[in-house]
């Protein structure tokens, strides 16, 4: 069976030369697809017996609301998708002056094991295809009636980690006669895969880099990092420049602020000497407070942000959006999987 969403135009324009029909009916298709058709009878301009051979030949399979959780503080709206196969994944959005952010996620579960992250806990059980994190964007829009213009893949899962369908679900999100979302609009977070960086270094996209940054020393990063232990923070900051290097683009490094692990004044020296010559810029984060873990949040973000700028970083607080939902990635999945009596 063909997964029709995650086709490009041109594919779906020649799996319908080979079922018998003109071009033109391969845009008809791309478009309805685009605009969150749940089903093949739903597309009226298509013949009978052309949806019957694509109901036969394709498989499409709408992510369904399984929960849905609205902010009374910032009206920040936190979904849990139940997919085709009953695993659940996350989507956040969230309304800024600028335009409507939505955070997508790029895997069912998670294998890092970050230490202040509850998408990990569980471990990972798949990757997601390209057309169920289109979907995540499609479906939002669908459901709240409001335009997204903006993408951050941050939510459950390491996009580096699946990284041939993050370039695919790039390149459907980007077409000008879908989504038509710019690559300068969208931002890729990754917690330190380096050959990944290589990789999208190589494609010169105009996105945005996100490193998950979180400590500069070694020593710290391992602890509550295990990818370090793969590709080591020096390697990683060398990777940063090498990307920097070829795109000329700026590196966004995000910060979660842990008690007395992080948050020392030798590490925020630490981060400017292995930044410079670069311009990057640091986004602190106050931890979300995970019940299962012992990390809690600092009490020195201010005082960490102003040494940071003693030095000429650019350094911001990240607002806190959500707080009354488990807006924080992968609370709400832990939750449901816990109703089920599954693994948490």
């Amino acid at each position: 069976m063909n997964d029709i969403r995650s086709m490009t135009q041109q594919e779906i324009t020649e799996l319908l030369r080979s079922l018998g029909e003109p071009a033109f009916r391969g845009r008809q298709l791309f478009a309805w697809l685009q605009k969150g058709a749940e089903s093949f009878d739903e597309m009226t301009n298509l013949s009978k017996p052309l949806r019957e051979k694509l109901r036969e030949t394709c498989l499409l399979t709408p992510p369904v609301v399984a929960r849905k959780q609205t902010s009374k503080l910032d009206g920040t709206v936190k979904y849990l998708w139940e997919l085709a196969d009953g695993n659940c994944i996350e989507s956040v959005l969230m309304q800024y002056h600028h335009g409507n952010t939505v955070c997508i996620s790029s895997q069912v579960g998670c294998r890092m094991g970050c230490a202040f992250c509850a998408s990990t806990i569980a471990g990972k059980v798949r990757d997601l295809t390209p057309g169920e994190m289109l979907d995540q964007v499609i479906f939002v829009q669908k459901d709240s009636g409001l335009p997204v213009s903006n993408i951050v893949l941050m939510g459950i899962g390491e996009p580096m980690d699946n990284l041939d369908n993050v370039l695919r679900f790039l390149e459907l999100v980007n077409h000008p006669e879908g989504q038509n979302i710019g690559m300068r609009h969208i931002s890729l977070s990754t917690c330190g895969v380096v050959p990944g960086i290589e990789r999208l270094a190589e494609r010169d996209l105009q996105l945005t880099l996100s490193v998950s940054l979180h400590a500069p020393d070694s020593e710290t990063r391992s602890r509550i990092m295990p990818v370090n232990r793969a590709w080591d923070v020096e390697e990683l900051f060398r990777a940063c420049h090498r990307y920097f290097q070829k795109t000329g683009r700026r590196i966004s490094f995000e910060y979660a602020m842990i008690d007395g692990v992080n948050d020392h004044d030798w590490q925020a020296d630490l981060i400017a000497e292995k930044l410079r010559g670069m311009p990057g810029h640091v986004n602190l984060i106050p931890l979300n407070d995970v019940a299962e873990s012992p990390l809690k949040p600092s009490k020195r973000v201010a005082a960490f942000q102003k040494r940071l700028e003693s030095h000429g970083l650019t350094a911001t607080v990240r607002r806190s959006l959500g707080g009354d939902i488990d807006a924080s990635c992968g609370q709400l999945r832990r939750k449901a999987m816990q109703e089920k009596g599954g693994n948490p």
